[in-house]
């Protein structure tokens, strides 16, 4: 066969093979969509996936927060760390693929911050992170039955937590009440047996009121993390014996002073409104004018943007973030 004829032989079959090509089903209906206007780039996806990346690195170093570590403040003394945070680049990549458009899913991980509450040692500690938008309510109980009841509605109905401190000789007049408190699931912690004055107490009769308080928490079931001394009274001894006894020494931030008979529920909420900021730790008691108060001072604290929650909640680092928008790409 002479190469004339093998090239046209060649040419005749290069254009059969391009024609069947041209109109089979898939290239057909990529040419009409083409000509109708919906077809989609072919590299599209590549282009599209690396925009994703783009958008989440960029996105990434925007929502970068540093961890605080813990310190002691001059005032404030020890105060806890904060955990920062930062996206998790793979997951959120992932997770935005799945969702093919829209809306960014961003994935956090939290940063612990190199120096924590632990660490620092034997330090009375008022308030948690500056940073933290959250509040506690730290209830001391030493006297009484009658105002508890009202008090434990109103957080049952209203779905706040609490920490109530503990008097050792008030457990023992009312074992039921503190087995109560702790089978509804609210933390407890130890608030000395007699209500001394601990700062003028002999070392040997501090530690027998911590004690004393504390096998009787332990026979109903609890464990004291924190100790709030009676009337705030103490001094270094004390915290020193708290934290040997694996317990951290606790006072408050802002004091309703409920117990005084002219402290009036309007006057004690707006205290409250006026003094309540990021890590407070709110100082009541189990009083008529608590009670009447309660309501509305757990509505303004959720006014001011904060979650309450326990005392060791809020004394923990953990992050509490706000709701952000999406981010779309």
């Amino acid at each position: 066969m002479n190469k004339g004829k093998l090239s046209l032989k060649w040419l005749i079959l290069s254009f059969l093979l391009l024609v069947s090509a041209v109109y089979s089903p898939p290239v057909t209906a990529y040419v009409d969509s083409v000509k109708q206007g919906t077809a989609e780039p072919v590299i599209q996806p590549l282009f599209e996936e690396e925009h994703i990346k783009d958008v989440i690195e960029k996105g990434a170093r925007a929502r970068y927060e540093p961890p605080v570590d813990a310190r002691v403040d001059p005032i404030w003394k020890a105060i806890p760390g904060y955990n920062g945070r930062k996206v998790d680049q793979e997951a959120t990549y992932r997770r935005a693929l799945r969702k093919q458009g829209g809306e960014i899913p961003w994935v956090y991980r939290e940063v612990p911050p190199r120096v924590t509450l632990d660490q620092l040692g034997a330090q009375p500690i008022y308030r948690g992170n500056e940073q933290k938008p959250m509040a506690a309510l730290m209830v001391n109980v030493a006297w009484g039955t009658e105002h508890l009841p009202g008090m434990l509605n109103i957080l049952e109905q209203e779905g706040v937590p609490a920490t109530f401190f503990l008097d050792g000789s008030w457990v023992k007049k009312h074992p039921e009440e503190a087995k109560m408190l702790l089978e509804k699931g609210y933390e407890v912690g130890n608030h000395a047996y007699s209500h001394p004055l601990m700062s003028q107490i002999s070392r040997d009769r501090m530690q027998r009121e911590l004690q004393k308080t504390e096998e009787l928490i332990r026979e109903l079931g609890g464990r004291s993390r924190f100790f709030a001394p009676p009337a705030g009274d103490f001094n270094q001894s004390v915290v020193k014996e708290a934290y040997r006894m694996g317990m951290k020494t606790v006072l408050w931030t802002v004091d309703t002073v409920d117990w005084r008979p002219s402290s009036s529920p309007q006057w004690m909420t707006e205290r409250v409104r006026t003094n309540i900021d990021k890590g407070s730790l709110l100082l009541m008691h189990p009083t008529p004018r608590t009670v009447q108060a309660l309501p509305q001072i757990i509505r303004t604290i959720e006014q001011k943007g904060l979650r309450l929650g326990t005392v060791g909640e809020v004394l923990s680092s953990k992050r509490i973030d706000p709701v952000e928008p999406f981010h779309t790409f």
